[in-house]
């Protein structure tokens, strides 16, 4: 015999508790003492909802794969948003660890995923930070940071130029405060935190990922 899900309208079978799409704890049906009548009852017995998150556990898993995914983000480069995505499966997967039953929707997986991408963002951004505190100051790399940078304002202006999207004054203008201490600083914040809400991308999508792989791989503990 089968059921339909009352959240995802999918198959499910007589014996399973959980839809195996989304998680939903289902009914189960009980003899009500007369021959051939049935009445449906909530499944109970302590069952946490799949879509409801045990807060602290998931801070636990979040933080213990944020550390390690902050740290090695900036030094990965573009592979840090591959590496962040799989770090938030990775937290899905610690969380489910604590959890009876194992289960999980994909919009809680989502959550956890964000969780983990706020905190391993901030300390990718700290740690870029630092790098460029350590190079400009303890290792006097300043005028070679300074270099390139005004190399690179200038490339991107000359191309801006014969692309025909600015005029002379106004990018001599822009050009003067993008050289100074200021404009530097804006802009490598920009980037970093342009980098920051990449990372957040790559971690919802990471942990709604890890939920729905979890949902296929395993069987709902009853």
């Amino acid at each position: 015999m089968e059921i339909t899900c009352k959240r995802c309208h999918q198959t499910v079978e007589a014996e399973n508790c959980y839809c195996p799409v989304c998680g939903l704890p289902q009914l189960v049906y009980a003899m009500d003492g007369a021959p051939g009548q049935t009445s449906p009852e909530q499944w109970s017995g302590g069952v946490r909802d799949a879509a409801t998150i045990d807060w602290k556990p998931a801070l636990r898993a979040a933080l213990i794969v944020a550390v390690p995914a902050g740290i090695l983000v900036p030094v990965l480069g573009l592979f840090g948003l591959f590496w962040m995505g799989a770090a938030a499966t990775w937290a899905v997967s610690l969380y489910l660890r604590s959890q009876r039953p194992a289960w999980i929707t994909t919009g809680a997986g989502a959550r956890i995923g964000l969780v983990t991408g706020l905190l391993a963002g901030w300390l990718a951004f700290a740690v870029s930070g630092g790098q460029l505190f350590v190079q400009r100051y303890l290792l006097h790399h300043g005028s070679q940071i300074d270099t390139s940078w005004k190399s690179y304002v200038e490339t991107s202006q000359q191309l801006t130029l014969q692309m025909g999207l600015g005029d002379a004054v106004q990018m001599q203008t822009q050009k003067a405060w993008m050289l100074s201490p200021e404009g530097h600083a804006g802009f490598a914040i920009f980037g970093f935190l342009f980098n920051t809400i990449f990372l957040l991308l790559f971690a919802v999508a990471g942990g709604a990922m890890g939920a729905r792989f979890l949902a296929r791989t395993r069987q709902p503990e009853v």
